[in-house]
C-alpha cells in the first residue's frame, strides 16, 4: 500500500549561478501533477530563514521537503534544522540538484523534470533512468595522448584489448612531458611519464595514431564508426631512423610548440628527444618547399631513400570501436588577455608553461634561469648567453577566480607556483622570490606541508591582488596590495612569472558537438554526475578522463584515466554497454519511478 506523504517543494533558482536558467514555472506546473505535492515556493517568495520554513512545515503538515535547483545543498542545513524543530525527520529533506546532473539551460528541461520526479517520489535517478543495452565491439578509442589518455590506454591494452590512441600532435605525453618536476614530491616528471610512453609504443594491443584528429563520429554505444584525419607527416615513420641530418640541413625555423615558444625549431623536427614515436615530421606551415616549391634540403640530406615525401597528402581513416574515452586535456589561459600584466609586451614577463621549459634540463637553457633576448633574426628566445635575474615575482590566479575571465579556481596554480619558488632558489640561491596570491589552496596529500616548507625557505609570500606590471628602465614594477598589512605596495623585480589558469582545450566545443556531450558553464565536458559518476556521460559508451572534465592535478588525472578504463573493461567483459541515458523518454522514467516508489 502506497502512502501519501505531504511534500513541499522549494525552488532555488539563482540567476547569478546560471544565466540561461531553466523555466521554473514549467517545472512547478509539472510538480503540481503529483498527489503528494502540497505546496511549491520559489526562492524569492519569502525570506529563507528557520522561522519561516518552520511555519510552512506546520501550516501545510509537510512530512518531506524537496529543495530543487542549482546548488541546493547550500540550503540543506537550514531546512534540516527547521524539520528537526518541527519534530520531523531531517533525513526527509531531499535535494534535486540540477547542476550535479549537468542541467544548466532551458534545453535540459525534460531531464530536470525527471530529476524532480525522482526527488518527489524518493527514488534515485540512477535507478529510475535505466537505459537499454547493446552488444559491444571490444575495440576502444582514446582521444588524447596526455597522462590521462596514456593511463587509460595502458590499462585497457594490458587486459589484451585493442586500443586506438589518437593524439593530434606529433608525440604523446601532453603537457606533463614539458614539466621539470611534479609537486609536492619534486619528482622528475619525465622519469614518471617517459616509461609509460615507451610502454605505449611497445604494447602490441595499442594502435598509436599520432598527428591525427577525430573528424566525425557516427553510430551508438557499442558500435561507433569514427573517421580520423591522418595528417601528412611527410616522413615515413616505418623507415625514418631518427638520425637528424634532415633537420640539420633544413633552413626554415619556427617557434617550438613543445618549448612554449621559448626557442626555435626547424621545419622538419622531432617534438622533443624522448618523443613517441621518435620520428621526424614536417610542419607544413613553415616548410619552404610546401610554401613556394623551391627547397628540398631535407630530402638531399636524408640517408634513407624515399623516406621523405614533401608531396604527401592528408588522408581519412575510419575505425570501428565500442567505447570512447575522451582525454583531450586543457589549454593554458592566454595571458595577453590581461593587458595590465604586460605579457607579450615586456620580454621578461613569462607564463608558467614557458617557465617550466626554462627550468627543465632539456629546455633551451639547460635548466638555468636567464633573461629572454633576441637572436640574430629578431626572435625573442631564451639562451645561456643572457644575464640571470636576481629578483623574481610570481603572480597567482592569472585568468582564474576572476569574473571577467574564468570564475572557477584552476586548482593547480598555487602548488606549481610554490614549486617554482623552490626551484628558483635551488638554481639561484641568492635570488629573492616573491609570491603574490589571493588565497593559498593547497588541497592535496602533502600539499599543505609543501606550502609550509616553502615559507621556511625564505620566499616572500604576499597576500593580495596584483593590479599592474610596468617596465621601469630595465626593471619590472609591480603594483598591488598587501591585505595583511592593509597597504598598497610597489616592488621592482627582474622577471615576472604569470601563474596562468587552465581552460578547456581549443577543440572542446567542436568535439562536444561531435560526441553529443554537453559542456558546463566554464566550457568543460560535462560528466553524468559530479559526485557519483565523474567519468561517465549521458552518452552510452563515452567516458571522460583527466582535465578535459575540469582542472585537476596529475594524480587525479591518472586516477580518472584508470577509472574510465575500468568502465570500458567492465563493458567488454559483460559484452554489453548501456545506451544513452539522455535518450530515455520522460514517460519511461516516470513509469519506473511509480513502480518502485512507496509514495503515492
Amino acid at each position: 500500500m502506497k502512502n501519501i506523504e505531504q511534500t513541499g517543494i522549494f525552488f532555488y533558482n539563482s540567476p547569478e549561478l546560471i544565466p540561461d536558467s531553466l523555466d521554473y514555472t514549467e517545472l512547478a506546473t509539472y510538480a503540481q501533477g503529483y498527489k503528494n505535492v502540497s505546496k511549491i515556493w520559489n526562492y524569492n517568495d519569502f525570506p529563507w530563514n528557520e522561522e519561516n520554513i518552520l511555519k510552512k512545515i506546520e501550516s501545510y503538515h509537510l512530512e518531506r521537503l524537496v529543495i530543487a535547483g542549482a546548488l541546493p545543498g547550500s540550503l540543506k542545513t537550514l531546512f534540516s534544522k527547521a524539520m528537526a524543530i518541527a519534530g520531523k525527520d531531517p533525513q526527509d529533506v531531499i535535494l534535486a540538484s540540477f547542476n550535479a546532473y549537468g542541467i544548466y539551460s532551458k534545453k535540459d528541461i525534460e531531464r530536470a523534470k525527471a530529476i524532480l520526479a525522482c526527488a518527489i517520489l524518493d527514488i534515485p535517478y540512477e535507478i529510475a533512468a535505466l537505459p537499454d543495452e547493446a552488444s559491444v565491439n571490444p575495440a576502444t578509442l582514446v582521444i588524447g595522448g596526455g597522462i590521462a589518455g596514456i593511463q587509460a590506454a595502458l590499462e585497457i591494452a594490458n587486459g589484451n584489448n585493442l586500443v586506438y590512441l589518437v593524439e593530434k600532435t606529433g608525440t604523446i605525453g601532453g603537457k606533463m612531458a614539458t614539466f621539470d618536476k611534479t609537486f609536492p614530491t619534486l619528482d622528475c616528471a619525465a622519469c614518471i611519464l617517459t616509461p609509460k610512453m615507451v610502454e605505449v609504443n611497445q604494447n602490441t594491443h595499442i594502435k598509436l595514431m599520432s598527428y591525427c584528429e577525430v573528424k566525425e563520429i557516427n553510430g551508438q554505444a557499442g558500435n561507433f564508426s569514427v573517421k580520423i584525419l591522418k595528417k601528412a607527416r611527410k616522413v615515413n615513420v616505418s623507415t625514418c631512423i631518427g638520425c637528424g641530418t634532415c633537420s640539420e640541413k633544413c633552413p626554415a625555423q619556427a617557434p617550438s610548440e613543445f618549448d612554449s615558444g621559448t626557442t626555435m625549431r626547424k621545419a622538419i623536427y622531432i617534438p622533443f628527444p624522448q618523443a613517441v614515436p621518435n620520428k621526424y615530421l614536417i610542419d607544413a606551415e613553415s616548410c619552404i618547399y610546401i610554401k613556394n616549391g623551391k627547397c628540398k634540403a631535407c630530402i638531399k640530406a636524408c640517408p634513407v631513400p624515399d623516406c621523405i615525401n614533401l608531396d604527401e597528402k592528408d588522408q581519412d581513416v575510419t575505425i570501428e570501436v565500442g567505447n570512447i574515452i575522451v582525454a583531450t586535456g586543457y589549454q593554458p589561459f592566454d595571458s595577453k588577455r590581461m593587458e595590465q600584466y604586460g605579457y607579450g609586451k615586456y620580454p621578461n614577463v613569462l607564463n608558467s608553461l614557458e617557465f617550466e621549459r626554462i627550468l627543465n634540463a632539456s629546455g633551451p637553457t639547460g635548466g638555468n634561469i636567464h633573461f629572454r633576448s633576441q637572436d640574430k633574426k629578431g626572435n625573442w628566445i631564451f639562451n645561456t648567453e643572457s644575464e640571470k635575474p636576481e629578483r623574481i615575482a610570481i603572480i597567482h590566479c592569472v585568468g582564474s577566480r576572476d569574473k571577467n575571465y574564468n570564475k572557477y579556481c584552476s586548482r593547480v596554480c598555487c602548488m606549481y607556483s610554490l614549486k617554482f619558488s623552490h626551484l628558483i632558489l635551488d638554481k639561484l640561491p641568492e635570488a629573492e622570490v616573491f609570491e603574490y596570491f589571493i588565497d593559498m589552496r593547497s588541497f592535496g596529500k602533502g600539499y599543505e606541508e609543501f606550502y609550509e616548507r616553502i615559507k621556511e625557505e625564505g620566499v616572500s609570500i604576499i597576500r593580495g591582488k596584483t593590479a599592474k606590471v610596468e617596465q621601469k628602465n630595465d626593471k619590472l614594477l609591480i603594483r598591488g596590495e598587501d591585505i595583511l598589512k592593509a597597504e598598497i605596495i610597489e616592488n621592482e623585480v627582474d622577471m615576472v612569472i604569470l601563474s596562468v589558469g587552465l581552460e578547456p582545450g581549443e577543440d572542446t566545443a567542436k568535439l562536444s558537438a561531435m560526441l553529443g556531450i554537453p559542456v558546463s558553464e566554464g566550457g568543460w565536458f560535462e560528466e553524468a554526475n559530479y559526485n557519483t559518476d565523474a567519468t561517465g556521460t549521458f552518452r552510452g559508451g563515452i567516458m571522460l578522463a583527466g582535465t578535459c572534465q575540469g582542472p585537476k592535478d596529475i594524480p587525479d588525472a591518472v586516477a580518472q584515466g584508470s577509472a574510465a578504463a575500468a568502465r570500458v573493461i567492465r563493458n567488454i567483459l559483460r559484452g554489453k554497454v548501456n545506451l544513452d541515458i539522455d535518450k530515455i523518454p520522460l514517460r519511461a522514467i516516470e513509469q519506473r519511478i511509480k513502480e518502485l516508489s512507496t509514495i503515492q
